[in-house]
């Protein structure tokens, strides 16, 4: 009985009560959050709630002092979360505590001194190009009605660099102009509507190698479908119910399944690593980064910056390699990269043309880019 009562409590202290659905919802209503980021604050401020009930007397969220949200802090940190996490639980409670004061449900704001931390930002694990054509001859080498259907997510991933979220829930409508007839001799038409974060819609460019994977699996869809496929929205629909969009995991798991027979390893491969790779041989290649935080649907250059270290990375360890003075220790690593030899110095010399043409994506067209990084697509 008192394990009962006791998984009682714990799981009434998981569900969601009025305060913090009032806030969810003013998050999607006004803000226009995603799924995911509001199922990130319901996690992170039922955890405050909890650590409240538990270690702070029961007091209630919304009451919560500055000492009390220090507290809280403090034992995550103590229980070695990441820099990262923790920043993104202080980020929930700073934007529940400002929605009480807007909505004068309190007088004050406790998070306005919390202090806000240096969150040490990774940097991504990018495919390279060599390990990024072994996934697609291993995919072309497939055969299958499932190899047609990963053979077009490969290629969209890494042609457009979307994040997962965005391919799962793409409609046939947002790439049906981009694969037509019409488009295969107007660049303008090569483009797909994409639906990023926080409702933004943006226009991205679909190369030619991708454009035939997908028009592929069009078709191989429709006869699969059969008479269901026209009413059905979903460019990957759920193989177990095909009213649904294909589920994340699925994609994460296909992708997985292809590592080991294309040779690469297996903890490179996923979706959000491909697009990482778009981002990091597009800047190899002398993309501007502008260029490349409209295609990734980026609010903030500063989070496409991110890229440039990786590319400076690698540039540092090809001088290190090839370079006559190397061995001497004459290399000024911060000369390296974006300041001595600047983004597109190594990417120009290898591809011999720039990647992305300069004119913005949205109203504007950008040169579509191909599905991957050479003279023929760039």
């Amino acid at each position: 009985m008192h394990k009962m009562q006791k998984a009682y409590g714990k799981e009434r202290r998981q569900e969601a009560p009025p305060w913090l659905d009032s806030f969810l919802e003013m998050q999607a209503a006004e803000r226009g959050s995603s799924a995911n980021t509001l199922a990130a604050y319901k996690r992170d401020l039922l955890d405050l709630e909890t650590f409240l009930h538990d270690k702070r007397k029961g007091i209630a969220p919304r009451d919560a002092s500055l000492d009390d949200l220090r507290a809280w802090l403090d034992a995550l940190a103590k229980k070695q979360m990441t820099a990262a996490t923790r920043a993104r639980k202080r980020s929930a409670a700073r934007r529940y505590y400002a929605f009480l004061a807007e909505e004068g449900l309190r007088e004050d704001n406790p998070t306005d001194l919390l202090l806000a931390g240096r969150v040490s930002r990774p940097l991504p694990k990018a495919l390279s190009e060599e390990e990024t054509q072994r996934l697609f001859a291993a995919v072309y080498a497939a055969e299958g009605e499932g190899a047609v259907r990963l053979a077009a997510i490969l290629e969209l991933l890494y042609a457009t660099g979307l994040r997962i979220s965005e391919l799962t829930r793409l409609s046939v409508s947002a790439v049906a102009g981009a694969v037509s007839d019409e488009a295969a001799s107007d660049s303008a038409e090569r483009m797909i509507l994409v639906r990023g974060k926080g409702g933004r819609d943006r226009l991205v460019p679909l190369g030619d190698k991708a454009r035939q994977a997908t028009r592929r699996w069009l078709e191989l869809r429709r006869a699969l479908l059969g008479d269901l496929a026209d009413d059905n929205p979903w460019l990957f629909p759920s193989g177990r119910d095909p009213q649904e969009p294909m589920t994340r995991q699925r994609v994460f798991q296909l992708l997985r399944a292809l590592a080991p027979v294309a040779g690469v390893e297996l903890s490179k491969v996923s979706p959000h690593a491909l697009r990482h790779a778009f981002a990091t041989h597009l800047l190899a290649g002398g993309a501007d980064l502008r260029v490349v935080q409209e295609l990734l649907g980026h609010a903030a250059i500063s989070t496409t910056q991110i890229y440039t270290k990786v590319t400076d990375k690698r540039m540092q360890e090809a001088l290190r390699q090839h370079h006559p003075l190397a061995d001497e220790g004459a290399i000024d690593e911060q000369a390296i990269g974006g300041k001595a030899l600047g983004g597109k110095a190594l990417g120009e010399k290898a591809t011999g043309e720039k990647a992305v043409g300069t004119k913005a994506v949205g109203a504007k067209a950008v040169k579509p880019t191909g599905t991957r990084i050479s003279e023929e697509d760039l």
